[in-house]
């Protein structure tokens, strides 16, 4: 393998010059750097990335910490950030915490521990003594997705009221108002944002959400058809479930399958957080898009400003609503024949 020295050689210059080329130096001539990347190329020269840091106190490597790498939606959403922290030069190192908070401390302890430059977490709740010490000790932190309410920490994610209260009013339309909600973890934001949201847009029909309809879940498949399994358990079972994240989705599907049900006809189901899978389901599912790709990006982003001493800004991109069958709307927008007054969907789709 190729050395330093071995470049600076070949190009007829010293250790130094070759050192301020690959670091972008101002003072080099033009005709040395053609000579050094020249050689570069020809030797098939790398960098010791590790020699590199230790003198710059640079590792070019981001860290991301992610709820739940089997969610389709957190996978979406670690690609697009590993796709934008490349085009920015940075590396990216992910750690699954799995929706536990001591995976995700583990994670987060190993990553500062291994120099990254800076930290994108998705909190599996915001407790963790580990995750405050590091947001408050000056690491380079962007929160993405979920965030820690009265942590100084830029954040990137979507606002789902608006599309929340386009489902409840679609599902309104529709005819419905035994309304279910299947909600995530109430230690997480996003978890307790979207009972919120999801009640007050009941509200604005004075449509009441009770505590029977609102089914505790932890973002994963089981927990959405044990949910499920209690609605349908109840004398007066809901009309529509609404699970608060894909995963969830997908358990209450295969629950209401189980009982011999069939969706729309006994009982309809949308979900949050819209998936390439939602299409192919039979019926396709009706769902709250967010950006995915759009917020993995702009984390990066401001990661990158916070790393490079500008100042981060916290954004908020709008999700959005996608209709399809599984509420009782027919592929062109309109209900069903033993439903209500049509609704117009804010999106259609024709899966």
């Amino acid at each position: 393998m190729a050395s330093i020295k071995d470049v600076a050689a070949a190009a007829g210059v010293s250790v130094a010059t070759v050192s301020r080329v690959l670091n972008d130096h101002p003072s080099v001539s033009a005709d040395a750097r053609t000579r050094v990347l020249a050689a570069v190329e020809a030797l098939g020269y790398r960098p010791n990335a590790v020699a590199r840091s230790l003198r710059t106190d640079q590792t070019r490597t981001l860290g991301l910490v992610i709820s739940d790498v089997l969610n389709p939606y957190f996978t979406e959403l670690a690609r697009s950030v590993e796709e934008e922290a490349r085009a920015h030069g940075y590396s990216v190192i992910i750690g699954n915490a799995d929706e536990r908070p001591e995976l995700q401390d583990h994670h987060v302890r190993t990553l500062l521990d291994r120099r990254i430059d800076g930290l994108l977490v998705s909190p599996t709740d915001g407790g963790s003594p580990l995750m405050l010490e590091a947001a408050r000790g000056g690491t380079p932190m962007v929160f993405v997705d979920r965030w820690i309410p009265g942590v100084d920490v830029p954040v990137v994610r979507a606002d789902g009221h608006a599309a929340i209260r386009d489902l409840v009013a679609h599902l309104h339309g529709l005819g419905h108002r035994r309304l279910a909600i299947i909600a995530g973890p109430a230690a997480t934001t996003t978890g307790s944002e979207r009972v919120q949201a999801f009640r007050e847009a009941l509200a604005e029909y004075g449509v009441p959400l009770p505590d029977a309809y609102i089914g505790q879940g932890d973002f994963q498949a089981e927990s959405g058809r044990r949910a499920t399994e209690g609605f349908l358990d109840l004398p007066e079972p809901p009309e529509v479930v609404f699970a608060a994240d894909n995963l969830m989705a997908l358990g209450a599907l295969d629950a209401v399958r189980a009982r011999g049900l069939r969706v729309p006809d006994d009982i309809a189901l949308a979900a949050f957080d819209d998936i390439r899978w939602f299409v192919h389901t039979d019926p396709p599912v009706t769902a709250i898009a967010q950006p995915t790709g759009e917020l993995g990006r702009a984390a990066v982003r401001a990661l990158i400003d916070r790393i490079e001493g500008r100042p981060p800004q916290s954004v908020t991109l709008p999700a959005r609503l996608v209709v399809r069958r599984s509420c009782g709307a027919n592929p062109d927008g309109n209900r069903d024949a033993n439903r209500g007054a049509n609704q117009t969907p804010v999106q259609r789709s024709t899966s």
